[in-house]
């Protein structure tokens, strides 16, 4: 398999160093990876929901579990007691798929609703990490002239400066 050179790109970014090892992990084809199908929906800006069809499947036989930036589902069914099938079209194996999830995606939801196994996810970023203006002060820790009032009537006043014109 040929790798991905992200050179170019990482010479401008900090931080960003673990994502070839992801974009290598994804690119690789798992034949086994078809079972059981799923969707993964885009309902907002900051909303998913992966849907995993797994009928036959009873909430005790299926295990969701929630990491920092990972989610791992599980399921292996029992075998029903005293049962001879002449024919068995209805996929019971286990399995285990994982999602890797962006920072500061979390599981908010799991249900099991008519065979199907739906995962309702959420981005929720820190206030403490959402975009912020910073203020901007003079060489002495003076704040920075600010101007008010209509430029073009020639009135404007100055705030936050303790030094006289």
């Amino acid at each position: 398999m040929t790798e991905l050179d992200l050179t170019p790109l990482l010479r401008s970014t900090i931080g960003f160093d673990h994502l070839s090892k992801l974009l290598d992990t994804a690119l690789k084809w798992d034949e086994g990876a078809s079972y059981p199908p799923y969707n993964i929906e885009k309902l907002g800006e900051n909303r998913y929901r992966i849907v995993m069809a797994v009928a036959g499947f009873g909430p005790e036989d299926l295990e969701v579990v929630a990491e920092p930036n990972l989610v791992t589902i599980r399921g292996r069914r029992r075998e029903p007691e005293g049962v001879t099938y002449l024919h068995r079209g209805i996929a019971a194996r286990a399995f285990e798929r994982r999602f890797q999830l962006a920072d500061y995606v979390r599981v908010s939801d799991a249900r099991l609703e008519n065979g199907l196994l739906v995962i309702e996810l959420v981005r929720e970023i820190p206030e403490a990490l959402k975009p912020r203006r910073i203020e901007i002060r003079g060489a002495r820790g003076e704040r920075v002239i600010e101007h008010r009032g209509d430029p073009e009537a020639g009135s404007s006043a100055v705030a936050g400066s303790s030094r006289a014109p």
